[in-house]
């Protein structure tokens, strides 16, 4: 039987998560949550669209379009996403839920189309130079000897660091507190001189993953230093969204958190696997994931480009937004907090 194409909705909702589940290539940024998060946090229109075969659901496709004055139009699978791009268990439902993305493409005169792929790219889309990698790593079995645990999991001078910490009267906890998490997120962003995200992001993903995500916290003397909002999935723990206060350093403070996120995810969820995200290469976070052991693997961001477009260079790399990002981390924090979300919509 022919391909048929069929929105996301609420009537086959469950189907199209059980598919995901299901394929080994399937990703936590795959589920069909994600469509009204977006839709809600940052009023961006989806295109969600599953392949129906022979009355099953053969393939899925998250599409989201981000058109902003400041940062172009998009059609993207899948913004604020790391991994994105159809999944498919049939090569006919594969060919079918790229038709459907080329005519949307042409429909809504999007001069971009944009997969972001793990393992390889497209064959016979243009590719974005190397920037953006990803960092994933088994986590070893626990003994519950927490000396033994680190030695298996943590390089010998995270592990020290993590020891020092201990020693310093942190505090740590792992619950759903938006709050702290975006005390300490918005402040760390701003000092990297990136905007923030809306604290109604934040929000909207812990109600629509109430079972596969939370937050760990380190406070010292009981101020949040740095914080954590961590997704589960499938075996599988991803520390997200997280950053740290310009006291956080000192502390150690980062490194005790995923250690936590490390050891609690093994211990209470089965995890065997630690997905650090994708950093940019040549940043801080990219050397700091680096030394925790991890060894980046580059994401391929595939376009199809209208006739004269090119592929899109919102990042902090691009030298046009250097002066932007050196004001940006002078500002107030308030000001930062005030103005950033209605900047970051363009930029997921």
């Amino acid at each position: 039987m022919s391909v048929r194409i069929r929105p996301l909705d609420e009537t086959n909702a469950i189907a199209w998560d059980a598919f995901v589940r299901a394929l080994p290539e399937g990703s936590f940024f795959h589920l069909s949550a994600w469509a009204k998060v977006i839709a809600q946090s940052f009023g961006h229109a989806t295109h969600y669209a599953l392949a129906e075969q022979d009355g099953a659901v053969v393939g899925v496709l998250p599409l989201v379009r981000m058109k902003t004055l400041l940062f172009g139009d998009l059609l993207a699978s899948t913004p604020y996403c790391v991994y994105g791009g159809g999944l498919a268990a049939t090569s006919e439902g594969a060919d079918a839920l790229n038709e459907y993305a080329f005519e949307l493409q042409a429909k809504l005169r999007t001069p971009c189309l944009e997969y972001r792929r793990f393992g390889a790219a497209d064959p016979g889309w243009v590719e974005r130079p190397a920037l953006y990698y990803t960092f994933r790593k088994p986590i070893a079995a626990l003994t519950g000897d927490d000396a033994k645990d680190m030695a298996a999991n943590i390089p010998r001078k995270q592990r020290a660091e993590v020891r020092k910490a201990s020693k310093r009267g942190l505090e740590i906890h792992t619950n759903r507190d938006v709050d702290a998490l975006f005390r300490v997120y918005a402040e760390s962003v701003r000092n990297l001189g990136s905007p923030v995200f809306p604290k109604r992001y934040f929000r909207a993903l812990l109600e629509a993953f109430p079972e596969e995500s939370d937050v760990t916290t380190v406070l010292h003397n009981g101020q949040a230093v740095a914080s954590v909002l961590s997704f589960h999935y499938k075996q599988e723990v991803l520390p997200y969204y997280g950053g740290g206060t310009r006291e956080a350093r000192g502390l150690a403070a980062a490194d005790v958190m995923y250690w936590e996120v490390m050891r609690r995810a093994a211990r209470d969820r089965g995890a065997t696997m630690f997905d650090f995200g994708r950093s940019k290469a040549d940043t801080g976070a990219f050397a700091f994931k680096k030394n925790w052991g991890f060894e980046p693997e580059q994401l391929h961001y595939c376009y199809r480009l209208a006739p004269g477009a090119k592929v899109p260079d919102n990042n902090p790399n691009n030298p046009k937004f250097r002066y932007f990002i050196s004001a940006w981390k002078r500002l107030p924090l308030p000001v930062a907090n005030a103005i950033g979300p209605h900047l970051v919509r363009g930029l997921g």
